[in-house]
């Protein structure tokens, strides 16, 4: 399980049977520290999520195995949304908060 921040949405003309009706998210992946850690990528989101959002994702075959039907090609889903997260005295959240 991996944080990150969803930095936008992803619309899709044409979806896999089975993803009807699952928003995806473009996040970035945050390391412990809540900086930016490597590339962004493109995320299921079966909780109800939004940009700017800090957020926690699981990917490899647990990715698929979080959304309503389990047998779909999904790399990473958000399982979670941060409420808060304090990283040596830091609110991720918070700082979220007071940037939107």
């Amino acid at each position: 399980m991996y944080l990150a921040r969803v930095i936008g949405r992803v619309v899709a003309t044409a979806r896999y049977p089975g993803l009807d009706g699952v928003p995806l998210q473009w996040i970035q992946p945050l390391d412990e520290e809540g900086r930016d850690a490597g590339a962004a990528l493109v995320a299921a989101a079966v909780v109800g999520t939004g940009p700017g959002d800090v957020v926690h994702f699981v990917d490899g075959r647990e990715g698929a195995l979080a959304c309503p039907e389990t047998f779909v090609p999904v790399d990473a889903a958000i399982i979670g949304y941060v409420e808060e997260a304090a990283v040596f005295d830091r609110d991720l959240a918070a700082e979220r908060r007071r940037n939107a």
